[in-house]
C-alpha cells in the first residue's frame, strides 16, 4: 500500500545523528522491506523543549495549515493520495499536529508507533501539547510500542497496544569494512562510548562513566568517546582528571562508519541514566561486543544481563566500576559474551521480525476499515 510517513520529533532527513532519528530510518526500511511504498509526508519537527505554550499553539497553527496543503494536493491528485499515515514518536514534546487532520480529512488509518502518554502533564507546561497526543493516541487505528516503559501509560488511553521489539537492519549495518590496525605496542582493552553530548541525562551518563572509571585507575584500558554537541566542553571536563594516554576524543562519526569503530572496541560502555533505549547498545551487542550499561526498562529490553553485556544499578559509580573491572581482566569472558551477544541481536531485533509485525498491524487495520464501510 502507499503510505505517508511522519516523524514530528525528528525527520529521518535530520541531519544531527540520534536514536530517534536511527528508529525513524528503520521503521522506514521496514515498512519498505514489508513491500509498502512510502513517502514522506511532512518535515515538520513539533518539538517543543522548554513548555513554551504560545510555541505550542503556533505549532498546532502551521500543522492545521500544512494539513489543509496536504488534503488540497491529493484532492486535486487522487492518484497520489496514501492508503494509509503512519507516524513515528508522539508524545507531549512531539505531538502530531498534521497527520490526524490529513486522516480525517481523505478518510484513511492512522497509525502511531512508539507512543508515550506522561499523565503529569496534563495540566503541566506542555499540557497543549500533551492534549494534542493524547487525542492522535486515543483516536489512532493501531498503536505500536516500542519501550516497554510505555506500554502501562498507553494502555491508560487505549487497551489495544501491538508491542514491538527495538529494531535496525542488522546485515545493512554490517556491511561495512573491517577496521584497520590502529594499537601500538601490546594491545590495551579499549573500552568505547558512543553518545550524542547534550545536558541533561546524557551529560549525567558521562559523568557517571567518569566517576566509575576514576576507580579503576590502577587497570590497564583506554577509553575512546565517540559524539559531539553542546556539553562538549561539559564531557572533556568530567574527564580531564585522567592521564591524556587513556582518553581519546574521536569526535561525531557517520553512522555507516559506526560498525567499523565499534568492531575496534572490547567493551562498549555507557550508565543509560534514564534511557528510553540505547540504540547504541544494540549495534554494540551486533558488532560482537560485549556491554555494560545501568538498568532501565528500556535498556534492559535490548541488553540480556549475562548474555550479551552486564547490567548493573541505575546510578551507581561503584557497581558499574565493578562490572567493567571483572570484564577487562577476563578477555575469554569478553569474548564468548561478544559472540552471545552477536547472536541475541540477531534473532531478536533485526529487521525481518519487525517488518512482519509491522505488517500484519497495518494490514489489519485496513480489513477493519473495509469492513466497518461494508453495508
Amino acid at each position: 500500500m502507499r503510505i505517508a510517513f511522519h516523524a514530528p520529533l525528528k525527520s529521518p532527513l535530520h541531519p544531527v545523528p540520534s536514536g530517534d532519528r536511527l528508529l525513524a530510518r528503520a521503521f522506514l526500511a521496514a515498512l519498505g522491506q514489508a513491500g509498502h511504498e512510502v513517502g514522506l509526508a511532512a518535515r515538520l519537527r513539533s518539538y517543543d523543549r522548554t513548555g513554551d505554550e504560545a510555541r505550542q499553539h503556533r505549532i498546532e497553527s502551521i500543522g492545521a495549515r500544512l494539513a489543509q496543503r496536504l488534503l488540497r494536493r491529493w484532492q486535486r491528485r487522487p492518484a497520489e493520495r496514501p492508503d494509509l499515515w503512519f507516524t513515528y514518536h508522539v508524545y507531549h514534546k512531539a505531538p502530531d499536529v498534521v497527520g490526524p487532520q490529513v486522516c480525517r480529512g481523505i478518510g484513511i488509518p492512522y497509525v502511531v508507533a512508539e507512543a508515550s502518554v506522561a499523565a503529569k502533564q496534563r495540566d503541566g507546561p506542555w499540557h497543549v501539547g500533551y492534549a494534542s497526543a493524547l487525542a492522535a493516541i486515543r483516536d489512532a487505528d493501531a498503536v505500536l510500542c516500542i519501550n516497554p516503559a510505555d506500554v502501562d501509560g498507553v494502555r491508560t488511553v487505549r487497551a489495544d497496544v501491538v508491542q514491538l521489539r527495538p529494531f535496525f537492519d542488522v546485515d545493512a549495518f554490517l556491511a561495512g569494512p573491517s577496521p584497520q590496525p590502529d594499537r601500538n605496542g601490546p594491545a590495551i582493552p579499549r573500552l568505547l562510548v558512543a553518545a550524542m553530548m547534550r545536558r541533561g541525562n546524557k551529560l549525567a551518563s558521562f559523568r557517571l562513566l567518569a566517576d566509575a572509571l576514576a576507580r579503576l585507575d590502577h587497570l590497564p584500558w583506554e577509553l575512546v568517546i565517540v559524539g559531539d554537541g553542546e556539553a562538549l566542553q561539559d564531557v572533556r571536563t568530567a574527564f580531564a582528571r585522567f592521564a591524556s594516554r587513556r582518553i581519546h576524543f574521536a569526535g561525531a562519526i557517520a553512522h555507516d562508519a559506526m560498525a567499523r569503530v565499534l568492531r575496534s572496541a572490547d567493551i562498549f560502555v555507557w550508565p543509560a541514566v534514564d534511557e528510553v533505549i540505547g540504540m547504541g547498545l544494540l549495534e554494540a551487542q551486533a558488532c560482537g561486543v560485549p556491554v555494560i550499561a545501568g538498568w532501565e526498562r528500556g535498556v534492559a529490553g535490548v541488553v540480556a544481563d549475562g548474555v550479551g553485556g552486564v547490567l548493573v544499578a541505575q546510578g551507581d559509580a561503584e557497581a558499574f566500576a565493578v562490572a567493567t573491572a571483572a570484564l577487562l581482566g577476563d578477555a575469554r569472558r569478553r569474548r564468548a559474551m561478544g559472540e552471545r551477544a552477536r547472536r541475541y541481536v540477531r534473532e531478536r531485533h533485526d529487521i525481518a521480525a519487525a517488518a512482519a509485525t509491522i505488517d500484519e498491524t497495518l494490514q489489519r487495520v485496513v480489513r477493519g476499515r473495509q469492513a466497518h464501510r461494508l453495508p
